[in-house]
């Protein structure tokens, strides 16, 4: 049954273009657009001496779990809520637990086969060195995006319909996403900004996939804020989500 809920999950989030696009393709051309910008493939001493588009790699994977933890994920939940499928689902063998749990593996798979995409472009086209930890780079982005999926869980709580859920998902992205460095490499941050990032999901999970791919293991502070995240708001989300 799980595995069926998990399939069917798969298939209606590929049916639609535009969630699809942004969650398994959008990061990848992100890699590729930048990558493709002379300047970028240079050495850069403001970042250590490492090149813009090595940093991006890193910053594409936290783009992919801030767009299904934060977007994806709260609207259909929230959508299955408003319409009644849970409600429904409640008097079938299919649980709604098992939807939930369902909806969270879908998401998991599809960053996966994003990021690895992402990571893929980036070492066969402008040879991005792979990650030197790679077991750390496992942890960490298991840490990241567990974090980032029970602030999406606790939005599908809280929120009474999929456009409310994707209306607070969506101001919570860009702050996000700014904080892990999208718009502007974290390295160049002003400190205050850097120290105030480390404390956001996406910054702390930012900092734990580059820690792990220049050969480190996530620091115990990234370690610790994430899992932070994943008590408070799992835990949150567990208390007040609404089958009904």
């Amino acid at each position: 049954m799980f595995v069926k809920l998990t399939r069917n999950e798969l298939r209606l989030l590929f049916r639609e273009p535009l969630p699809a696009f942004f969650s398994l393709l959008f990061p990848t051309i992100l890699v590729a657009i930048l990558g493709s910008i002379p300047a970028f493939r240079q050495p850069n001493p403001a970042l250590g001496g490492s090149r813009v588009i090595d940093i991006y790699v890193g910053i594409a994977v936290a783009l992919t779990l801030a767009m299904l933890g934060l977007q994806v994920t709260p609207l259909v939940l929230a959508t299955y809520r408003e319409k009644g499928i849970l409600r429904r689902l409640a008097t079938t063998p299919a649980r709604p637990v098992l939807l939930l749990g369902a909806q969270l593996t879908a998401a998991m798979l599809t960053a996966i086969v994003a990021s690895a995409l992402a990571i893929a472009v980036g070492r066969i086209a402008f040879d991005v060195p792979l990650p030197v930890n790679f077991a750390g780079f496992v942890v960490a982005f298991l840490l990241a995006a567990l974090g980032v999926f029970a602030i999406g869980l606790f939005i599908a709580a809280l929120a009474p319909t999929g456009k409310a859920a994707n209306s607070i998902g969506t101001l919570l992205f860009f702050p996000s996403m700014f904080f892990a460095g999208l718009w502007t490499p974290r390295e160049v941050f002003p400190h205050v900004l850097q120290r105030v990032g480390d404390f956001t999901p996406l910054g702390a999970g930012e900092v734990a996939l580059h820690s792990a791919a220049t050969g480190h293991w996530p620091s115990l502070l990234s370690a610790t804020v994430l899992v932070g995240y994943l008590a408070v708001f799992g835990l949150g989300a567990a208390r007040l989500f609404r089958w009904s």
